[in-house]
């Protein structure tokens, strides 16, 4: 209980901190940057969905044209094997190629039910990607062979178009312009705030309550050995921002410079195989099945005839997947670096079931199942399935 004499009395006090003029602006300042740099992450969410539903269709594609592929291939054995048997039986043939033609054929079957199922898989990736049942229908119209070479434009405007959409642009950006703020916040904090503070004295009997109101300042006595590291701390992180900034910038330049470096030379493939490759290759079978009719070519020719004009028609296809790729990685604004389409980027491989010879030559003339610029592709090659 409160006593009677007049100074009995207890208090009830509140208290609020006030900022000195210009911290509480940029401390609003530096979150809202914060959260503008988090929200490119649901940028980059979006282009990758985008980017991978584009790369699932185009497996899917390749996939069926594959099996196409493997429909011709089956043909030109069922052909080959049935001139082997009329030579057999004629006395003019080995029993060895006709062995071997039956061979080719049974693992043509055995490729084909590998390839059903990596259809059913890349169907079934495609519907979760797109929200659909997983054993919903997907019927494609398009064939590989029908799309074109796609274009990017002059580099100048490639890379413009990049810095405008890339996310990762965007956050480091807005990361510099919260330094920066940060910076400011800091040297602001040097500076005092204010206490304002209120209170209530009521006392015992008789006597009024009492009033009580206050002004306080903060005095920043440490500043030499806070503050002022805080403020160099700011400046560093400030640095370090911009020279990452920079660093994304060079990046995007270069991703954009590889990619249409590699779409100059997919274009230069396409346009070989359109102009000659596929044409000669078709009539090498031919004619080497024709000279093996009558005797003048061995059975080990027509193996490496079948199989070339398989893994060239395979390879022209790889070609032009690999060009879409690009042109994903390049709306999908990647970061990741371009395969190489050198050496092991060209030329996989060939058909399931289309055994070659000893005497067979390696060949590279398109790319591989790698994605340029992109997440690398499942896609293998047929005779590695």
């Amino acid at each position: 209980m409160i006593g009677e004499m007049e100074g009995s009395y207890y208090s009830i006090m509140a208290s609020q901190a006030v900022p000195f003029p210009g911290k509480r602006a940029l401390r609003t300042e530096v979150a809202r940057l914060g959260a503008k740099a988090a929200s490119t992450q649901v940028m980059r969410a979006r282009l990758s969905i985008e980017a991978e539903v584009r790369r699932g269709y185009l497996d899917l594609l390749l996939t069926r044209e594959r099996l196409m592929l493997l429909d011709q291939l089956e043909a030109l054995w069922k052909q080959s094997a049935e001139t082997a048997r009329i030579r057999y039986e004629a006395g003019e043939g080995a029993q060895s190629d006709l062995l071997r033609s039956q061979l080719e054929l049974n693992r043509l079957r055995q490729r084909r039910v590998a390839l059903n199922a990596e259809e059913r898989t890349r169907a079934q990736t495609l519907n979760r990607l797109s929200g659909r049942a997983l054993d919903a229908p997907l019927p494609t119209t398009l064939r590989v062979r029908d799309l074109g070479v796609p274009e990017f434009g002059d580099a100048e405007t490639a890379t413009k178009d990049a810095f405008a959409r890339s996310p990762e642009l965007a956050q480091a950006h807005a990361t510099v312009e919260q330094a920066g703020q940060q910076v400011a916040l800091a040297r602001r904090e040097r500076l005092p705030d204010f206490t304002v503070s209120a209170g209530v004295m009521p006392r015992g009997g008789n006597f009024p309550p009492m009033w009580q109101a206050n002004v306080g300042i903060t005095l920043p006595i440490f500043s030499g050995r806070k503050q002022n590291r805080a403020v160099a701390e700011s400046s560093a992180n400030a640095e370090a921002t911009t020279r990452a900034k920079e660093a994304v910038e060079q990046v995007l330049r270069l991703r954009v410079l590889e990619r249409i470096t590699a779409l100059a030379a997919l274009r230069d493939t396409v346009a070989l195989f359109r102009s000659g490759i596929l044409m000669q290759s078709a009539a090498t079978a031919e004619s080497t099945l024709t000279q093996y009719r009558v005797g003048r070519a061995s059975f080990a020719s027509v193996l490496e005839a079948n199989t070339g004009i398989v893994r060239d028609e395979e390879d022209f296809l790889r070609t032009l997947v690999e060009a879409h790729r690009l042109a994903i990685a390049q709306a999908e604004v990647s970061l990741e670096p371009v395969a190489s389409i050198a050496g092991g980027g060209l030329g996989s491989g060939g058909m399931p079931g289309a055994g070659s010879s000893p005497s067979t030559p390696a060949r590279s003339t398109a790319p591989s199942g790698g994605t340029p610029g992109a997440t690398p592709s499942p896609a293998s090659s047929m005779s590695g399935m």
